[in-house]
């Protein structure tokens, strides 16, 4: 019994020596940060005058009564109010094209996954150069068909669809195959037994891979969500925010506040209360779509 207990021990003492790096590496980059950031965002602080003064919740209620602030969430909420659906539904629907093995079937896969090896960077410029009123390939294609040239960028009704449709090829690829394996999961006995029924693909649809994607579906959900509401770089190189603040989503917004501005503390608290509100509606969607399937 005691040789146990001192083996037991010792393999604790290892346990605790492989997690304690990533431990400190957790509380200096990450919890530190957003600590001393906290601080910040009750003070009035500024990149060029460093002497912070406090003041209290005046930053956050600020922010809660500025209509640029406002809307940017708006625009926020909005970019994924369709980049969700969309993009869920469209990896979904890939996954099912492509989950069964073969070389078609791989090749597919790779085709639909290169979108999310580029850098967003450079997927931004692409899709930049596509835009564009003047040379761009879309206009060329409206041309062809002996339409005008639309200004996609310069209209402040089509500018954030834009945004919207970048994201959605670059990231789409990343969530089709997260469906393909949890579709490899579903045992095949249950499509069977099912087909022996007489149930039609929908019903097969419908009353077996939904329910046993729940899991996978939720994941997607929760972090197609969280990149939505971030969204940043597709905005500051290909709209810049524009036009008249048409695409400024609220890491844009708080980016110009804090490094533009030099706002620190205003931006640091628009900051937290982005990352309220994405928490908030992490934990409700994981409420309302949490459940356990037996089969």
């Amino acid at each position: 019994m005691k040789m146990n207990s001192a083996f037991g021990k010792q393999e604790e003492r290892a346990a605790w020596l492989f997690v304690l790096p990533a431990a400190i590496s957790l509380a200096l980059f990450t919890f530190y940060p957003m600590l001393n950031a906290l601080t910040i965002s009750f003070k009035e602080y500024s990149l060029i005058n460093p002497e912070a003064v406090f003041v209290g919740l005046a930053n956050y209620s600020g922010l809660l009564s500025d209509p640029k602030f406002i809307n940017s969430l708006l625009h926020s909420f909005h970019f994924a109010l369709v980049v969700i659906p969309v993009q869920t539904a469209l990896a979904l629907g890939l996954a099912l094209l492509i989950y069964r093995s073969s070389w078609v079937t791989g090749l597919f896969r790779t085709i639909y996954f290169m979108p999310v090896v580029i850098a967003i960077g450079v997927a931004s410029t692409l899709f930049k150069l596509i835009y564009n009123q003047d040379y761009g390939l879309l206009n060329s294609l409206l041309g062809f068909f002996g339409a005008g040239p639309v200004s996609f960028l310069s209209d402040p009704n089509l500018a954030l669809y834009g945004i919207m449709l970048l994201g959605v090829w670059k990231s789409a690829g990343f969530f089709m195959i997260i469906f393909v394996a949890g579709l490899n999961g579903i045992p095949n006995d249950l499509y069977e037994a099912a087909e022996v029924d007489g149930a039609t693909r929908a019903q097969k649809f419908v009353k077996i891979t939904l329910p046993l994607l729940r899991r996978t579906l939720t994941f997607v959900i929760i972090i197609t969500t969280m990149d939505a509401l971030k969204i940043f770089v597709p905005v500051a190189l290909v709209t810049g925010g524009g036009p008249a603040d048409s695409t400024t989503t609220a890491v844009y917004y708080i980016y110009k506040i804090a490094f533009q501005q030099m706002e620190m503390g205003y931006g640091t608290a628009a900051a937290f209360i982005l990352f309220v509100i994405v928490m908030c509606i992490s934990i409700v969607q994981l409420r309302l779509l949490r459940t356990d399937v037996e089969y």
